[in-house]
């Protein structure tokens, strides 16, 4: 067993890395013009990268959607469940057993913004919509919302998703309610909407038109608007609270009238035009590579080991998919440009777009468990 697993293992750790990175694959809406104005054709190293520190955002390039990872090597665990929680999780087993997968707790914390959180939110939006098909309701209360949100991170969790997920994507039971939105029954909702409108344009995207052209997303934003001006409890209508409030709601519905399989590629299309819209990262302070960079670069090999320490805060950070790092490339281009750095520090440093994500060699040991190395 010991020897056996050894190398599966490996394998298991190369094949995933290799199904990560073919996240970045990307189609263009305008390829022509993206590829003539802002990215140089050179080697595959330097695919992607500005020639120049570039001067204002680029447009974007439109992902298909990123690949689950590998089934998890992971002892599962019994989930001590509330029994306060309507929604029927044994029903979504699929969906429940695709989102700790891409929830494994060895990559969360890295690919929470393109694989693990969008998922883990699509879940939650397609679990409620089912149930409101019994309910009729399309939001939980506070109360309700509270258990389900425990008892749907210990489901997770005992099928190998990390512990910390609430925390890593930002989630609360108030993201199960409906907020501030003034409409979250479904008969309500009906009545006020021109739902054979919006299912057409939901019912099916193609994920990279969709991110061209926002078919579904105007109909979804219209829908929202619908909601909101029809009701006379909302003080502040155009609150962006409010809207987003009635924009779950809408993918509620959506969800509700999609099987679960279909509804999850609907939603995971939507969130990965958002996922690409800026860059992911947190940029820090560029003071003291402004500095050692700036003024014409009197000391290239210092201004050169700024930069690698710069970078390797960033890769510290999360993966990024090839357009979110472009867009971190340059965005840190105009804060340099801003503070007196006139040279092309990204040619002058050998700087790699794939420097401005995760890499490989950041990312933690397979664990003993998961390689087979833990006993026989």
């Amino acid at each position: 067993m010991r020897g056996g697993m050894g190398s599966d293992g490996s394998r298991f750790w190369v094949v995933l890395l290799v199904l990560v990175l073919a996240y970045v694959n990307e189609s263009l809406c305008t390829p022509s013009n993206y590829l003539k104005t802002s990215v140089p054709i050179t080697d595959a190293s330097d695919a992607f990268l500005p020639m120049i520190s570039p001067q204002s955002s680029p447009e974007p390039l439109m992902p298909f959607l990123a690949p689950s990872p590998l089934s998890p090597f992971t002892n599962y665990t019994v989930p001590k469940l509330s029994g306060l929680c309507p929604l029927n999780f044994t029903a979504a087993d699929t969906l429940m057993t695709l989102t700790s997968t891409d929830c494994l707790t060895l990559f969360a914390p890295y690919l929470a913004n393109v694989v693990c959180c969008p998922q883990l939110e699509a879940s939650l939006v397609i679990l409620i919509g089912q149930s409101s098909k019994i309910t009729g309701s399309l939001a939980l209360n506070a109360t309700t919302a509270k258990h389900c949100l425990s008892d749907f991170d210990q489901l997770l969790v005992s099928q190998g998703a990390d512990d910390n997920l609430k925390q890593i994507c930002k989630v609360q039971s108030s993201n199960l309610t409906g907020g501030m939105c003034p409409v979250k029954g479904i008969h309500e909702f009906e009545s006020t909407v021109d739902t054979s409108a919006l299912l057409t344009s939901c019912k099916k995207i193609d994920p990279v038109n969709e991110c061209c052209k926002q078919v579904c997303q105007t109909a979804i934003s219209d829908a929202a608007q619908k909601l909101i001006s029809n009701s006379a409890q909302i003080a502040s209508p155009t609150s962006s609270g409010v809207i987003e409030d009635c924009r779950h709601i809408v993918l509620r519905w959506v969800a509700s009238r999609l099987d679960a399989s279909r509804a999850k590629e609907v939603l995971r299309g939507l969130s990965s035009c958002n996922v690409n819209k800026g860059c992911s990262l947190a940029l820090p302070e560029t003071r003291n590579l402004a500095k050692e960079c700036g003024n014409g670069i009197s000391n290239q090999s210092t201004c050169c080991s700024a930069m690698k320490s710069y970078l390797t805060h960033l890769q510290n950070q999360s993966f990024t998919t090839n357009l979110q790092a472009l867009n971190c490339a340059a965005s840190l281009g105009m804060k340099l440009q801003s503070q007196n750095v006139t040279k092309n520090v990204y040619n002058l440093c050998h700087v790699s777009l794939k420097q401005f994500s995760l890499q490989a060699v950041k990312i933690p040991a397979l664990p003993a468990a998961a390689s087979g190395d833990a006993g026989s």
